[in-house]
């Protein structure tokens, strides 16, 4: 019997909606709606695209958005200073750099200045130490929708098997740390992995996410288990992930189709930190103001 098809869409859907509500809420206690930064350096048109489908969602749920536009050329330390005035604007609730950035930008000094309590993206090193300990903090946004997606599909990891095929800073370390925290066993393959397709067949949860189309197959699957492909492959063939999905299909429980996945939830799950953002910083400033 082929899998069952977990439909990002529709669950990235009912995300959005929650958060509409949400945003009501918060926006009467704030006196004006959260606010979203976006930063896009250059003229990268995939780039492009990605911000404008930002902004376009935080209009659609009642966030508003702030857009920054600097030149390709611009100077590391031009940069730096709209991201301290970013951090300083009590308007901005969250802000977000659309990577890549240009050569000459130095892309971890530009994260690492981020106000953690503004890193919806989850990447500064406070935000990623935090995830760590398992502390309260913003969690990246693609490793937080896999988990939506998971218990979209009724999957607890609680006493499971996980695998996770890629470990970047972006998706496999972060889920390593929220998988472990939902009390799975965990494990993390990478190029040097021995024999991957053994490690592969013994995942109850298989997450996908090293960048290589079609990477794993179907006879790398654990009939009934629970597969996630994180992958987004542009190919002669179009748009593919890393997982054979007509093999897979033939073998898992449940599986997540590319596009149509987990792609969706990235930018819902972006809209759940501006929020979260917004809240904390609201507590806070309350807290302070008590004292």
């Amino acid at each position: 019997m082929a899998a069952t098809v977990i439909d990002g869409k529709a669950v990235a859907a009912s995300v959005r909606e929650r958060v509409r509500g949400e945003v009501g809420g918060l926006s009467a206690e704030l006196g004006r709606p959260p606010g979203l930064a976006t930063v896009l350096v250059g003229d990268d048109p995939a780039s492009a695209i990605y911000v404008r489908r930002k902004r376009e969602a935080c209009e659609e749920v009642g966030i508003r958005s702030f857009h920054h536009e600097p030149d390709g050329s611009i100077e590391q330390e031009e940069l730096l200073d709209l991201l301290q005035n970013l951090n300083e604007d009590d308007e901005v609730d969250g802000i977000l750099v659309q990577l890549p950035l240009p050569d000459q930008i130095d892309a971890d000094a530009i994260v690492t200045a981020l106000d953690p309590g503004k890193d919806v993206d989850g990447l500064t090193p406070t935000s990623a130490g935090l995830l760590a300990r398992g502390e309260p903090g913003l969690v990246p946004c693609t490793p937080q929708g896999i988990m939506e997606l998971l218990a979209s599909a009724g999957v607890d990891p609680a006493g499971k098997e996980a695998v996770i095929v890629g470990r970047s800073n972006l998706v496999g370390r972060p889920l390593f740390s929220l998988l472990l925290g939902a009390n799975a066993t965990v494990t993390i393959c990478h190029s040097r992995t021995r024999d991957l397709g053994e490690v592969c067949r013994r995942a109850e949860i298989l997450v996908a996410a090293a960048g290589q189309p079609k990477l794993i197959g179907g006879d790398m699957v654990r009939p009934g288990a629970t597969v996630i492909d994180v992958g987004t492959n542009r190919t002669d063939d179009g748009l593919v992930g890393d997982v054979d999905f007509d093999a897979a299909v033939e073998v898992a429980g449940a599986i997540t189709p590319v596009p149509g996945g987990v792609g969706p939830m990235t930018i819902a799950m972006l809209l759940v930190n501006t929020v979260e953002a917004a809240r904390l910083r609201h507590q806070k400033a309350a807290t302070g103001a008590r004292r």
